[in-house]
């Protein structure tokens, strides 16, 4: 049999390197990354001086301007590389120097974290990883407040502090809070009761505003709390209170769209967003009432504050009479500013059977008719605070029958009543007539009857004026009358300091908070 003879070609010495070289088989991946630790830890136990020679060596062998200019730009890469990461590192190093030093577990320090204010928290979380992760946590931001004095959060914030919380949001507050106090109760000076009062928290025109609409990355819009319903509604779903004060933009579509998303809510306070501007009313009563109704049957407490005063005259019977029924756990109730009718206001206190606190403050066309019938048939029972100042129509009569009720042992639970108004009391048969005297009052022989009582009843006569309502020969007029002050005031207490019925609402939250800020385009 033929043997097949097999002929092995000559290979030059560098094919047969190439060869081998190719075939070679490829190193584990463990060896790579050895040898990449080796070869950059030799790299960093180099004198920097000795770099540094080397370096410049280098570059002053490259031929041409090209090559030098390349080598340079790796230089300075590879510079950035090891700066960052040994940053990164530091940082790393220290956040497990944290833990191990920290003596709260992270449990017990998110425990801690939660406690505190929203600008604390952020505060917080820039210090150091650790504590970072810490605050990240949906705990520490169940108590939203980014109420500030000046626009400084728009809505990509809120959204983030909202979709960080999650199902444990629970109390959430925005908007510019009120800076510009009330004037003295007893200062000779008139009060100019208008959009420009102390519910309008910015000192910047409209016209300016307006102007600035899409420029200011530090505005809220009308959408600023549809992340409630976002995440299939888990964040409004377990809301317990929301604070919303002077957020211009926000409309009846979109107040609706997030109380909707709220069926857990208990305390709801809107300041300053019932305005008329440029035509365009943003946020009414009766709209406002409705969405509550149908939304919210826990709700206990509700203010809602207009800023135009009794420009809001939406409120009907039917809204009125469908808030009572479905939201019977209110036990505060402040209306401030709109327009309301006896027999709504009649219809609000006895309906609501749980009724402690009423303020029905600069409110217009009630007369005090509706006090006569609260306290029959049940109604006002739980009445303990009543608050009805400057409301322009109250008249004295009315409220002398009142207090004849409350004589003959009626509104047992009753402590506080504020009748005070800026204007006096209307007359029986002509409102424009003042009464600027408490004498009305048997005050001796209601303070024998009930010692813890507390009747407010301030009268300074003159000094208050609706700027919106003046002609212009009531403008020529307002110098004479900012001249003329009344010593017929009366203020009867035995207990010390007054009473407010929005208890920690704005006051103690009247801080100025800082946040980091987003672009977010203007709706």
């Amino acid at each position: 049999m033929e043997k097949n003879n097999h002929t092995i070609p000559h290979l030059s010495s560098s094919t047969a390197k190439r060869l081998c070289h190719v075939t070679k088989p490829p190193q584990p991946s463990d060896q790579m990354d050895n040898d990449d630790e080796v070869l950059l830890t030799d790299f960093l136990d180099r004198n920097e001086a000795v770099i540094d020679t080397v370096f410049d060596r280098i570059v002053r062998r490259c031929d041409t301007d090209y090559d030098r200019n390349e080598l340079i730009t790796r230089a300075l890469k590879l510079g950035a590389c090891l700066l960052e990461a040994g940053n990164r590192s530091a940082r790393r190093c220290s956040s497990d120097h944290n833990g191990v030093v920290w003596p709260l577990s992270p449990d017990l320090t998110i425990k801690v974290f939660s406690l505190l204010d929203t600008q604390s928290v952020c505060y917080v979380a820039a210090t150091c990883l650790f504590f970072r992760s810490c605050a990240m946590d949906p705990l520490c931001f169940a108590d939203i407040d980014l109420a500030t004095l000046v626009p400084k959060v728009n809505n990509a914030v809120v959204s983030t502090m909202i979709n960080r919380a999650g199902g444990y949001l629970r109390s959430l507050k925005l908007g510019i809070l009120p800076s510009i106090p009330a004037p003295p109760f007893f200062s000779s000076e008139p009060l100019v009761y208008s959009i420009r009062n102390a519910n309008d928290a910015s000192s910047i025109s409209w016209n300016e505003k307006r102007s600035r609409q899409g420029k200011d990355s530090s505005i809220l819009t009308r959408s600023c709390l549809s992340s409630l319903s976002g995440n299939g509604g888990a964040p409004g779903a377990h809301l317990r209170r929301l604070h919303l004060f002077n957020i211009e933009r926000m409309d009846n579509t979109a107040l609706s769209a997030a109380l909707s998303a709220c069926p857990s809510l208990l305390d709801l306070e809107i300041v300053g967003l019932a305005k008329e501007i440029c035509y365009a009313r943003h946020v009414e009563l009766r709209h406002t009432l409705e969405s509550i109704s149908g939304n919210c049957p826990l709700i206990e407490r509700l203010v809602f504050e207009s800023s135009k005063t009794g420009r809001d005259d939406g409120l009907k019977y039917p809204t009125c009479n469908e808030f009572v029924l479905n939201c019977p756990n209110i036990t505060t109730l402040a209306l401030k500013g709109f327009k309301l009718h006896d027999y709504k206001a009649r219809m609000l206190v006895k309906g609501l059977r749980k009724l402690k606190h009423i303020d029905l403050s600069t409110s217009y066309s009630f007369t005090g008719t509706f006090l006569k019938s609260v306290g029959a048939n049940g109604g006002g029972d739980h009445l303990e605070v009543m608050i009805l100042r400057d409301c322009m129509h109250l008249k004295e009569i009315e409220v002398e029958r009142f207090m004849v009720a409350v004589l003959a042992g009626e509104f047992k639970l009753l402590r506080h009543l504020d009748i005070s108004n800026r204007e006096g009391l209307a007359c029986e048969g002509d409102w424009s007539n003042r009464c600027y005297s408490a004498s009305f009052i048997p005050i001796k022989q209601l303070l024998e009857q009930r010692p813890d009582f507390c009747l407010v009843a301030e009268f300074p006569k003159g000094s208050y004026i609706d700027m919106e309502q003046m002609t212009a020969s009531d403008m020529s007029l307002l110098s004479q009358s900012s001249s003329h002050t009344s010593d017929q005031s009366v203020f009867m207490s035995t207990s010390d300091g007054s009473y407010n019925s929005d208890y920690g609402s704005v006051n103690e939250d009247s801080r100025e908070n800082s946040y980091v800020m987003y672009e977010e385009n203007s709706d």
